[in-house]
């Protein structure tokens, strides 16, 4: 795997991180020509020996770096505050999952269905087979139906923990007492990683989670061996 592609994203699976992903490019744009403008006008100032000590203030000069800089935090903050919602939204889901971080390992529980839940340990190093990955390999992983949408409600036993799947734009912080919940909406069949993003104890990187995207007819005939 080369340097450039570990500081990328991961490829997006999901309408919610594609969205992240356009809103970052966006941004970073933005963001670029700020800098080099600014670079530029430094540059211009420190070299240039055009100067007016009689000069003491230019009201057009101050309105246009305060009136700019204002609608380009507004540009920033709109399609900030439509992604937010968006990533909040919960309607109508399909099938609930409910995750629960314990120190240190997941554990899940189909709502929708009785007698569904398991736990999830991460594979040990002498186990893991030629074609998986080590430290995200997990013992169960979930199965979840694509093109549907999925409700994940998240919480913890005993410490903070945090339930995150960086391809699919999910990142939910698991609480002791409390429930967060989230939303996925997967567009095409594969496994993606994740593990969790909080601090929680000398293990919380060995807490990975592992999510298998199957058809309707694959994830129908799951249910049905488990």
């Amino acid at each position: 795997m080369s340097k450039w592609s570990q500081i990328n994203f991961q490829d997006p699976n999901s309408p919610l991180m594609e969205q992240l992903m356009l809103f970052h490019d966006n941004t970073m744009i933005i963001l670029i020509m700020i800098t080099t403008t600014i670079a530029w006008i430094m540059f211009k100032m420190l070299f240039n020996k055009m100067i007016n000590r009689f000069m003491m203030e230019n009201q057009m000069i101050e309105i246009i770096w305060t009136i700019i800089p204002a609608m380009i935090l507004i540009l920033i903050a709109l399609p900030s505050l439509r992604i937010l919602y968006m990533m909040d939204e919960t309607k109508n889901p399909t099938l609930t999952i409910k995750a629960i971080g314990h120190q240190w390992y997941w554990s899940y529980e189909y709502s929708d269905f009785k007698n569904i839940e398991f736990e999830s340990y991460m594979k040990p190093t002498s186990e893991i087979e030629m074609n998986e990955f080590r430290l995200l390999e997990t013992d169960n992983r979930i199965v979840i139906p694509m093109n549907n949408q999925v409700r994940i409600i998240v919480t913890a036993t005993d410490v903070l923990h945090s339930w995150t799947i960086p391809s699919l734009g999910i990142k939910i912080d698991a609480i002791p007492g409390r429930l967060n919940q989230g939303s996925m909406y997967i567009n095409r069949p594969g496994v993606m990683y994740g593990q969790c993003s909080e601090i929680c104890g000398a293990n919380h990187s060995f807490m990975p989670i592992m999510i298998e995207s199957v058809n309707t007819k694959q994830f129908i005939s799951w249910l049905k061996n488990k």
